[in-house]
């Protein structure tokens, strides 16, 4: 029952873990009726009659807690963290946890048609990570949310319209005769790329260590932030042309680090040979600018180097398993859209319904005789 208390009268109960909780009102009648009604709440939770009570979490803290716990130990963490600010929170800030909807997200596409199916994927599987992290975080035993609500993820194709690389030899060659009359390092860095499908961060990170000249294979083990992107080590192979290059190239550069700038330090996301080097090493070699979502941009991306590996790896007779390897995709999805480009695609399909039926048709399909006066 309830019970004098200097400040008033106090109800006291245990709630559905068991845990000791409290409460003081102005008077006994309150208490009590508090104390009654609480034993019944528990005691139906309990049973299963009652849902436990929510906590009255908002986006705001479970924002506060993935910015706190999940952005510094996550690569892409300041990806996250922007999304977040000038996304999601200006979007859910305020809204409980508990009351969002497949409306709210409706809505948060439709007020964001600007952005690319691609980018609003990107907030949206961020999005639904973190409610998913408020559904194991709990409360007094509790929940901050009982049910992850559904999310309508956009479609976005495998095989990005943005796909781009160096469709022949002559063009290959091309480029790397113009890295080559652009500088040393310009020409050893992009040559890595085309015939290695690293990305940049793991091309950066690249240390002589990494390098065995006598297996012929390359250990993929860091990036820019610490480790690769998919958080593995894999091996890719020392093609010969790459060999020939990177062999008087150590010679030349025998510090830790395969790649360095001026200063001998490892090369940023931001700094030319990505971009501005790349720019003009396409434009020396002859490769027209294309258009992109209506404007006119460099014929490729260094991210299309690795596209133009994967390609030429297909395109020569590669084995697609063998790729997915080097390449580092969790999906055989990933890989499957340079697969169409191996000439030995459809090679044994090709008279899978039969031989050339030109013949037969012509046997039964009588053709109307036209009558000459």
């Amino acid at each position: 029952m309830a019970t004098k208390h200097y400040q008033g009268y106090r109800a006291r109960w245990l709630d559905e873990n068991r845990r000791r909780q409290s409460a003081t009102f102005p008077n006994k009648a309150s208490a009590t009726y508090c104390e009654h009604k609480k034993k019944v709440e528990v005691a139906e939770i309990r049973r299963g009659l009652r849902s436990p009570i929510q906590p009255d979490k908002t986006f705001d803290d479970i924002a506060g807690y993935w910015n706190r716990y999940k952005v510094p130990r996550k690569r892409s963490g300041a990806d996250d963290a922007s999304i977040i600010k000038n996304h999601l929170l200006p979007a859910f800030g305020e809204r409980k946890l508990r009351l969002l909807s497949e409306q709210d997200f409706d809505g948060y596409l439709a007020d964001r048609v600007h952005l690319s199916d691609k980018t609003l994927l990107n907030h949206l599987a961020l999005l639904k990570a973190m409610l998913r992290l408020a559904h194991r975080l709990r409360q007094n035993g509790v929940r901050w949310l009982a049910d992850v609500p559904e999310i309508p993820m956009p479609k976005v194709r495998v095989f990005d319209a943005d796909y781009r690389y160096l469709r022949t030899r002559d063009e290959l060659t091309r480029f790397l005769l113009a890295a080559q009359q652009t500088s040393p390092l310009v020409f050893a860095f992009y040559a890595a790329a085309l015939f290695t499908g690293m990305r940049a961060g793991e091309i950066a990170g690249l240390q002589w260590a990494d390098v065995d000249f006598a297996t012929r294979l390359i250990t993929v083990q860091r990036s820019w932030n610490g480790p690769t992107r998919a958080g593995d080590v894999r091996y890719v192979p020392l093609l010969s042309p790459l060999l020939s290059i990177l062999r008087p190239w150590k010679l030349a550069n025998p510090g830790g680090l395969v790649f360095t700038n001026i200063a001998g330090n490892m090369f940023d996301k931001s700094v030319r040979i990505f971009q501005e080097a790349l720019h003009r090493t396409l434009k020396a070699a002859g490769l027209p600018e294309v258009e992109r979502n209506g404007k006119k941009r460099p014929y490729l991306r260094f991210h299309d180097l690795r596209h133009t590996f994967a390609s030429h790896w297909m395109m020569s007779g590669g084995c697609i398993f063998k790729l997915q390897r080097i390449l580092g995709h969790k999906s055989a999805a990933m890989t499957q859209r340079y697969s169409h480009l191996s000439p030995e695609a459809f090679v044994d399909d090709l008279d899978r319904l039969g031989v050339d039926a030109s013949g037969a048709l012509a046997e039964v399909i009588e053709l109307p005789v036209r009558k000459t006066s």
